[in-house]
Parts: structure tokens; sequence; C-alpha cells
């Protein structure tokens, strides 16, 4: 029916086209009525049949298996068959006869479809979808049964897509798509604030809805991966952007609800919404900015940042601030798959295009042009009156324009028809032929499924004689089980005694940090002190310096006015003479007068001249003279007050620096008494400590008393140097106070009669130190201090830690760190050599071996190899954090110190390298063995479980010290992982290898005669017997190896004189 339509249309355009200008007008006018007829009828019909039908393909293209997002076109074909049929019939119509409730990928793309259709399509689809609202809430509890997958997002999306139904019936003011006006929010409460409550719990329930599915399809997405570039994640985040349309406008209407709300009813009141308000308002701000990182959303959606903090609702000019989240979906561009789709604007469009050029032409071509250049138009020729004829003329011209655009519109009408049409019958081939490959596609798994049914009723038969053989097994091995049971028992009870001895530990570390932390707090104390008694005197070095250099500069003035009057008087003695010079040569002036009467008055008038000159030079060097004295007694006076000031200066600089030692000393004095206050402290009794760090402390104290001791006689001699001093007094202070507490600390881990002597040495040291404090605060004390009697208390204490100190730390301070470094080389080394040794006998066996026995050699050497270099790695990785944990846990010490502090910890360290050196060497050797045909495959199994129990060990002490967000640490912890996988890497090899050996040895009985098959199996049965008695007895023997090797471990590393300190 289509395609005639379809001719029927073409043919009449096409003889429009053809007799247009053969034609007369009238014949013209309705040759295009019948067109049009023709083209209402075909549209009538499409919509009626076709259309209806149409859309059903479309629904069904849209609702599909496959796992991929809904395309955009169907989704929008389905809206608007909704809005062409006022309702949601054929969308129910089609998807009732889908199977949802047994696929899951089907369900969700239903939901995305229906949630599309409720927010844009017809106001009728929510009251045609609640006819069926007891089926979705049927589907949604059966979905809920899954725990992950599609089906727990399906039985999520459906819930919300019922509470949107609700909701909208409920509130039949809100339309699907929850776009309204304030005015219209505030029709929808009718001015009831009851309602307007109702309303706000009604929005958080569907809020809550919402912000559920976002959740469950964000927790169901690996987000370490780029989950939305990939059809499947795709599939899960296109329904997401529904949800962010919806909640963007919820969370509007709900904040304007809460002022609302706020402005009518007390606040208490309303404590319950603000509470469920700040809640979901966390988690959509979390969510909004996730999906905004998300590639997929990016081109899609633009989506809104919601404010750092919530909304203030008990501030009503916080409305104000509030700004509504708006949600911008860009235009959408052309591409491939929008191809051939009908579009209802085409269909409906009544607006007149715009003609071609070309068709204009045409069209004037055929009947001319417009009337502006008629030639009948005699309006312009003389100015004569329109006649009858002239009027016609201009009727059948607008006539025909009309006609002509009339003509034109639907040409292209029926041509946008046409190419609909085409488009559909393109889609509907394309359809055709993929359910062509479906079917063929269908055949083939089904002639598939057929012979994998033919292969596992062959493996079921198989599997029936291998079940009769395997009851025989087990009830043989039911017997070793029950062995194995109680071994297993008397290993639990050896398990939780060995947890409960760490844990006990743990509880030691915890109290030896607690201590550590105030001891650092101390020493933060005491940096501050330092600090603040440097500062005053940099400053007062500073204030010296200038005021010397304002010193030398007043002298270099003083000497430059000295000199300037050595000039004046230099000067004025000159013109003394000059005046003597002048009176002798008026004398003789005088004595001529008789013989010069002639020129008496020039030489009176020169002399007059003279004279005033004189007495201006005389009088200003009088002038010159008082000014220079007056200088030279105001430079002498500033001289006399910078002295002056210097002295005042220096006596305050004495005082500060006296002061400064007085402080220092007073903190030593406040640092020791500390100490002596925490032995008879309750809290402190838990502190323990070892005797080795006793000692080092106590050697610290002694080379600090050395010290203070030089930098006292050197201040005696220079009060100066009080820095030197200062810092001396400061770090004694602190290296008593540390030796107090920690002597105190060992003394709990020590016998009673020890404990009290250590004890009472920490006190006469503490006093000691006191007293000789006390000695240095006084100035004439200061000189007669003597530290002899804290010496002699320190090297009793030292005395003391000698003795209390372990038979297993025979080892200095310094050896014990080497040796640390000496056994993490050598194992490193004999994982090298072992290494090497593979490799070798890989090469060898290569160069001998054929056949079975050579594959199996490489599989075994290979994975071996592998093993050498995942515990090469870890290795590399233990000394990386044992280094870290050195640097970050030593403080002021040296790494010799932390070592000997913590001995028990290193000596784990040496003992684990120890053991996976000689696991490595002892693999070797098996492999070796098996190479060569001489060994067991069982040997090399023990040595690969051996190797992945000393690494555990290795990693194990190195995690003890370790910060747990080290990345070191994780560095370790993968690296242990990687042993533990190559480990059974060699196992796995070594079975198969041995399993593939054993298979080449058939068993051929056919020659035997029945005696002596029945003597064979007697044979069989002792060997049996013997071997069963064998293996229980080893495992007797083991299980004695391992209580031994467990108790030897004890003593190595001093367990039991830890638990005798303790008792």
């Amino acid at each position: 029916m289509r395609r005639k339509l379809s001719s029927d249309i073409r043919m009449h355009v096409a003889y429009t086209q053809t007799s247009t200008k053969a034609r007369p007008l009238k014949a013209l006018r309705e040759q295009k009525r019948r067109v049009v007829v023709c083209g209402l009828i075909a549209l009538a019909a499409w919509n009626n049949g076709a259309g209806r039908e149409w859309r059903a393909v479309s629904i069904n293209k849209a609702i599909n298996t496959q796992e991929v997002a809904v395309k955009e076109k169907h989704a929008r074909t389905c809206i608007l068959g909704t809005h062409h049929e006022k309702g949601a019939h054929t969308f129910w119509a089609a998807v009732n006869r889908l199977p949802l409730s047994s696929n899951a990928v089907l369900c969700w793309k239903f939901c995305h479809v229906f949630h599309k259709l409720l927010r844009d399509g017809h106001p009728n689809v929510i009251k045609d979808s609640m006819r069926n609202k007891a089926d979705l809430t049927d589907m949604s509890r059966m979905w809920g049964h899954l725990s992950e997958g599609y089906g727990k997002l399906c039985s999520i999306y459906l819930k919300l897509l019922i509470t949107k139904m609700e909701f909208h019936i409920k509130n039949p003011r809100f339309p699907g798509n929850l776009q309204m006006s304030n005015r219209q929010l505030d029709e929808a409460g009718e001015n009831d604030v009851n309602n307007f409550f109702q309303l706000t719990v009604e929005m958080f329930d569907y809020l809550e809805c919402e912000l559920n599915l976002f959740l469950g399809v964000f927790s169901s997405l690996d987000m370490s991966r780029s989950v939305s570039v990939t059809a499947a994640g795709q599939c899960r985040l296109a329904p997401l952007i529904q949800v962010i349309l919806d909640c963007s406008h919820l969370y509007d209407y709900t904040v304007k609800l809460l002022f609302k709300l706020h402005s009518c009813l007390p606040a208490d009141t309303l404590q319950g919404h603000r509470d469920r308000f700040q809640e979901q308002f966390k988690k959509l701000k979390s969510l909004f900015y996730r999906s905004s990182n998300l590639q997929y959303f990016k081109r899609l959606i633009q989506i809104p940042q919601l404010p750092e903090n919530p909304p203030n609702f008990l501030r009503a000019s916080a409305l104000s601030e509030h700004i509504s989240p708006v949600v911008v979906i860009p235009a959408e561009s052309s591409s491939p798959e929008s191809e051939h789709v009908v579009e209802t604007d085409d269909l409906v469009d009544t607006d007149v295009p715009v003609l071609p050029a070309p068709l204009e032409t045409k069209f004037d071509d055929l009947f001319g042009t417009s009337a502006a250049i008629d030639p009948f138009n005699f309006n312009s020729q003389n100015g004569m009156r329109k006649d009858d004829k002239d009027r016609l003329i201009e009727q059948l011209t607008r006539e025909i324009q009309a006609l002509k655009e009339e003509l034109e519109s639907f040409r292209l009408e029926s041509g946008r028809l046409c190419q609909a049409l085409r488009g559909r019958v393109n889609e509907l081939e394309a359809e055709l032929a993929e359910q062509s490959h479906l079917r063929l596609q269908a055949v083939g798994e089904s002639e598939f499924l057929k012979a994998e049914l033919d292969d596992v009723r062959r493996v079921r038969e198989d599997t029936e004689k291998e079940q009769r053989s395997l009851t025989e097994i087990e009830r043989k091995a039911q017997a070793n089980e029950q062995r194995y049971t109680k071994l297993k028992e008397k290993y639990t009870e050896l398990v939780q005694s060995h947890a409960d001895l760490l844990r006990k530990n743990a509880e030691v570390t915890r109290q030896m940090t607690v201590a550590r932390a105030a001891q650092d707090e101390v020493e933060a104390v005491r940096k501050e002190m330092q600090e603040k008694v440097k500062a005053a005197q940099e400053a007062a070095d500073r204030q010296e310096r200038e005021q010397l250099e304002q010193l030398q500069q007043l002298q270099r003035e003083l000497v430059s006015s000295r000199a300037e009057l050595d000039s004046l008087k230099t000067s004025m003695a000159s013109s003394q003479q000059s005046s003597e010079v002048l009176g002798t040569q008026l004398a003789a002036l005088e004595s001529e007068k008789a013989e010069l009467v002639q020129s008496l008055s020039k030489v009176e008038a020169e002399l007059s001249a003279r004279g005033e000159e004189l007495e201006r030079v005389q009088s200003s060097l009088v002038t010159e003279r008082e000014s220079r004295v007056k200088t030279a007694e105001t430079l002498q006076n500033q001289l006399n007050e910078k002295e002056s000031r210097e002295q005042a200066l220096e006596s305050q600089l004495a005082v500060a620096r006296w002061a400064s030692l007085q402080g220092a000393v007073e903190e030593a004095e406040k640092i020791i008494q500390d100490s002596l206050a925490q032995i008879d402290d309750p809290a402190h009794i838990s502190c323990t400590s070892s005797a080795d760090y006793l000692a080092s402390r106590c050697q610290a104290s002694l080379d600090c008393m050395e010290r203070l001791n030089s930098t006292r006689v050197a201040f005696l001699a220079d009060n100066t140097g009080v820095s030197e001093l200062v810092r001396a007094v400061t770090q004694s202070g602190h290296l008593v106070g540390d030796t107090i507490v920690q002597g105190s600390a060992t003394s709990h881990m020590v016998p009673v009669e020890q404990a009290d002597a250590l004890s009472e040495s920490v006190k006469v040291c503490g006093a000691e130190a006191l007293a000789l404090l006390g000695q240095m605060k006084q100035q004439d004390g200061l000189a007669a201090a003597d530290s002899g009697k804290l010496k002699a208390a320190l090297e009793a204490v030292l005395a003391t830690a000698e003795k209390l100190r372990p038979r297993g730390l025979e080892l200095q301070q310094g050896e014990l760190g080497d040796l640390v470094e000496q056994e993490m080389a050598a194992t490193s080394a004999a994982v090298e050599s072992a290494a090497a040794r593979i490799e070798e006998m890989l090469n060898k066996s290569r160069a001998v071996d054929t056949g079975i026995k050579m594959e199996v050699n490489e599989r075994i050497l290979a994975s071996c190899t592998e093993l050498m270099q995942a515990i090469k790695e870890l290795i590399l990785s233990s000394k990386d954090l044992q280094r870290d944990i050195v640097e970050s846990g030593r403080g002021a010490a040296s790494m010799k110190e932390f070592y000997a502090k913590n001995s028990r910890w290193t000596e784990g360290l040496i003992s684990a390298s120890k053991a996976v050196g000689w696991g490595a060497t002892v693999m070797v050797d098996a492999a070796d063995l098996v190479v060569q045909g001489k060994g067991k495959f069982e040997e090399l199994m023990v040595c690969s479980h051996e190797i992945a129990a000393s690494t555990a060990q290795l990693v194990a002490a190195s995690k003890v010290k370790a910060d747990k967000d080290s990345t070191k640490l994780h560095r370790l912890q993968q690296a242990s992982r990687g042993v533990t996988q190559a480990t059974a890497a060699v196992v796995a090899s070594t079975k198969s290898g041995k399993s593939q050996i054993e298979e080449t040895d058939t068993m051929d009985f056919s020659s035997m005669t029945l005696t002596q098959i029945k003597r064979q199996e007697m044979d069989a049965q002792v060997l049996v017997l013997e071997l069963e008695m064998r293996l229980q007895k080893e495992r007797e023997r083991l299980g004695e190896l391992r209580k031994k090797h467990y108790e030897l471990a004890g003593v190595a590393e001093g367990w039991g004189e830890d638990e005798e300190g303790t008792g």
C-alpha cells in the first residue's frame, strides 16, 4: 500500500510538471486539487495504519537485547508516536510482547525508553501506564533478588519509575519533565502550608529514588577504566541523562519549598527536613561532580555544579543567593544514524518554503515575469485609466502567481513524503537482511549446541567411570583425613598461641610509641628554647655591630674635624705674618711721608682699603674659629655619649647572656625533674625499654658531660661564648633525662633485685644532675661546679646496663648494622648465583635432552628463573622499605643507634634474609638433580614452599615498623604476591612434568599370567602399607621438628628472657 501511494504521488507530480504549459488554468487548478487530496489520503492512511506499524518497529528497535545505548532516533519516534495517538496504547501493546522478565538488558532499555516517554511524551502516557503498575512492581521485586549486574539496576530503576508515576498522579500540576515556574509551584501547594509540607516529603522520596539509581550505576562500573567510551558502559550511563534532568528540577523546587516552610513554621519542626536535605545535597553534589568528569556526558549534556555549601534555611535572605541549576543539552549534530528518519516536523510542516531558483526561473519562463515588468501594465503610459481587460489581466496574473506558489509547496511536500517513504523502505529491507543473518546465525548455533551436547554426553560417561574409581579412593582417603584433622587441630593451637604472643608484642610496641611521642615533645620544647636563645643572641650581636659602626663613623668625623682645625690654625698664622709685614710697610711709609707728599692721598686711600679688607678677614677668621671650637665640643660630647652607651649595652649584653644561661639551666632542671617524676608515675609502669638502648643513652650522656665541662671552662675565660654553653646545658639535660626515663623503663623488664638497683642508680644520677645545675645557676658557683659525681653516677648506670644486656646482643652497634647490610647483600648474591646456575642448567638441558624430557626441564627451569627474579625484586623492595623505616624512625640518633635500639627487629631481618638465601640455594640444587634425572619432583616442590615461607617471614619482619600508607610497603606487598605466584608456577610446572613423565611409563600386563598378577598385587599392597606407615612416621617427625625449631627460634631471639623480665 505504501509503495502504491508513493508511485501515485510521483505520477501526479510528474504529470503536473510536464503538462503545465499546455493546459488551461481550470485544468491546472483541478489537477492541483487532485494531487493535494491524494497526498492527504496517503498521509492519513500512513498515520492510521502504516504509522502505527512503523512506531511498533521503532519500539522493538529501541528495546532490544544488545548491550548498547538506546538510539536517539528510535526513542524520538516513540515519543512522537505518543503525541500522534495521544496516549501510550501502541507502546504498551508492543512492550507486553517482549520478554522483560527473562532478559535484564532488555528490561534496562525498556526502563530507559519508558522514562523518556514519561518525561517528554504525551501527558496521557502517565495515565495509560498506571494500568501496568502492578506488573512493574512484580517485575521490580523479581529483579531485586539478583545482587549484581543489570538485575539489581533494573529493580532500582523500576522503583524509580513507579515513584515517578505515583508522584505525577498525586500532583497533576507537575508535568512529566518537571518544568514549572515559581507561580505554578505556588499554585501546586494551593497556599496551604500542610500541602507544601507533604509535597516536600514526596519530593524527598522522589529524589531519593533518583540518587539510588545514580549510586547503583556508578557502583556497578569499574571507574578505574574508561568505561564511558565502551558500548556496555554507555548502555548503563545513558539513562542518567534523564536522572540528571529530574534531579536538577527536584533540587531547585526542594530548596524553594524549604525556604517557604521556614517562613511559616518553627525551625525545630523542620529539623528532619533539613537533615534529610543535607544528606541528599552531599550525595547529589558528589554525583554531579563525578558525572561531569566522564567523557560520555561531556558531549551530550552540560551538568551544573552545586554550591560548595548547602543553603542556610535559617536565614531568609539566603533565598536571594540561591541559583537554580540549569542543565544544558547541546544541539544535536547530524550523524549517520539519523539518515532515512521521517521527522514529524517534515510531515506536518505547513510553512511555505522558499522556492529554489531553477524552479522559479522555469515558472517565469512558462508564465512570464512578475507584474512589475508586465508588458500589459499601462499605468505608466500617458496616465491612461485601466479598462476591464487590464483588470482581468492583473487578476489572472495574481491567480497564476498564487497557483505557482501552491504548486511548488505541494511539490516540495510530495518530495519529502517520497523521500521519507523511500527511507522507510530501506530500513525495512535492512531489518529483513538482519533477520536473515540472525536466522543463519541461529542455525549455526543450533548445530554447535548439538555437537557440544554430544561432547557433554561423552564427558558424562567418562565422569561416571571416574566417579566409581574416585569412590574407592575416597574411602582410603577418609582415614588419612582423620589423622590430618588431628594434626590440624594441634597446629591451630600453636597458631593461636603464636597470635597471642604477637598481640602482646604489639601492645608493648604501642606503649613504646607513646613514650617516644612524649620524648619527641620534650625534644620540640628544647629546640624551641634553643631557637629563642639563639635569636636573642643574634639580636644582641647585630645591635653591637651597629653601635661599633656608629662609633667608627664618629671617630672618622672627629679626625676630619681635627684636620680642618689644624688647617684653620695654619691659615691664621699666615694671616698674622702678613699683618706684621703690612705694619713694617706702614712704618716705612710713615718715614717716607715727607718724601711722598704728592702721592699721600692715593696711599691713604689704598691703606684704608687694605685696612677694611684686613678687618673683614680678621672678623671672618674669628667667626670661623668660634664655629670650629663649637663643632669640636659637640663631637667630643657625642663621643663621650657613645662610650657611655657602649658601656651600658655591654652591661646589658652581659646580663642577657647570663639570663640565657640561667634559662637553659632552669629548662634542663625541669626536664630532669620531669624525668624523675615519671619514675613514680603509675602510668609509666607499662613502659619498657631494652638494656642496649639504655647503654647507648648513658654513653651519649657521658660524651655530653665532657663537652659541658669544656664549654664551661671556655665561658669562664671569655664570657662572650655563652651560646656553646647554652647548647651543652640543654643537650645534657635532655640526654640525662632520657637516660633516667629509659633506665626506669628498663627496670620494668628485669628481675626485682636488679630493677631496684637500677632504679636507685637512676635516682642518684638525677640528684647529682640537679646538684650540678644548681651550682651553675650561681655566678660564683659556676667556676666551682664539678661534674665528676654525675659522671660517676652515669658510669654506674652504664655498668648496670651492660650487665643486663641479653646474651644474643654480643655484637656492637656498628657490627649489628653492618651485619644487616652484609646479610642482605649475601642474600642478593645467593639469588644472583642461583639464577645464573639455572640459566646454565637450562642451556645444558637444551644441548643434551630431547623430546618430553627437554620440554619438562625447560618448563621447570623457566618457572624457577621467574621465581628467582621475583625473589630479587622482593629483596630490593625490602631494602628500600628498611631504608625508609630507618630514615623515618631514627630521629636525631644515628643509623647504628637505631639498629641497636631495635635489635629484635634487626635480628628478625637477618634471620629472614638467611632463610631466603638458603632456600634459593637448596632449590637450585634440587632442580639440578631433577634435570639430571637423579632427584625427586617432591623435593623441588618442598623447596618452593620453603622459599614462599621464608619470603613471607622477610615481608612480615619488614612490615613490623613500616607505615601502612607507605608506597614502598605497597611495593613490597606486590613483590611478595609475585613470589607467591612464581612459587605456585614452580609447583604447577613440577606436577605437570611429573605427570607427563609418568604417563610415558605405561603399565603393560598383557604378557603376565594369573599367578604373576596376583603376586604383583600382593607386592603392591605390601608396598602401600609400608608407605602409609612411613608417611605417618614422617608426619610425626615433621611435627617434632617444627616444635623444636619454634623452641630454638624463641631462645635465639630472647623470647624466654622477655617472659622472665615481664614476670
